[in-house]
Formats: C-alpha cells, structure tokens, sequence
C-alpha cells in the first residue's frame, strides 16, 4: 500500500498492485475520514481524456467502480466482484483536474451491498458533479483462481 504522497494527494493512499487494470488506467487513491466515510481521487492526465479533451466516459466509470470498492470496504471485508452499475453524466472536465469520488452504502445483505455516489471536482461552490453513479457488489466466498 502506498501511502507517501504528497501535492493534492497528500493523505490519500493506494492499493498498488492489487489491481492491474486500475493501476493502469489510474492510478487511483482513498482516503478514510474519521466519521468513517471514504473521498477517492485521482489526478486528470491527457492519457486519461477523449479525443475532445474532456476525460473520457469509460474512465470516469472505472474511477467510480473503484470508489464502490473503496468506499465499501468495511462492510465488502473480502473478494468481491461488481455485478451492476450504473452511471449519468452530468458534466465535463479536462486534464489537470483534481477528480474526487464520494458515495455511501445503501443496503448491506448478506451476499450483496448496494452503493451510490458522486464523481465531482472542486470544492464549495466551485463543486462540479461530474457523474451519478450506483452499483451492487457482490461478496465471493473464494477468488475466481482458488480452487
């Protein structure tokens, strides 16, 4: 786990390693709150943007999958895999952004756990909410590869 960072991700920290498709597509970062919620970020590169300089859809949506991971954690306490999802647009930003996810845990059962947040940047009243999203994950009792 990372956790030396510095700049605008000074307090965040990462699960390098843990997942390939993130790290390459991040990476990605969280944070835990003392009253126990969870801020995701990560930093908007060109790498990350459409061929409109906007940050692309797809990246957007793998950002908030992992703030559903992050941001459920506690209760997830396991593998787990993302069996819906669901996202609105609702605005555009480019590269040099600082992207924050925010969400909460709707409803814990005992396979599954239901979660919706926001995908903004800025704070306060220069807050942009980028993406809506919700999804349900479900608890796996063995990873795919054990036998």
């Amino acid at each position: 786990m990372n956790t030396s960072l510095n700049g605008r991700l000074a307090g965040y920290q990462s699960w390098d390693g843990h997942d390939p498709f993130e790290d390459h597509a991040g990476p990605f970062f969280f944070r835990k709150h003392e009253d126990g919620s969870v801020t995701c970020a990560f930093e908007a590169k060109p790498h990350h943007c459409n061929g409109g300089g906007f940050l692309h859809g797809g990246m957007l949506m793998t950002f908030a999958d992992y703030s559903l991971f992050a941001i459920g954690s506690d209760v997830l306490n396991g593998p787990s895999v993302t069996v819906s999802f669901s996202a609105e647009f609702t605005s555009a930003v480019g590269s040099g952004s600082f992207v924050e996810a925010r969400g909460e845990v709707v409803q814990n059962t005992g396979s599954m756990v239901f979660l919706r947040g926001q995908v903004f940047t800025g704070k306060g009243e220069n807050e942009k909410i980028l993406l809506n999203y919700s999804g349900i994950v479900k608890r796996l009792k063995k990873r795919p590869l054990d036998k």
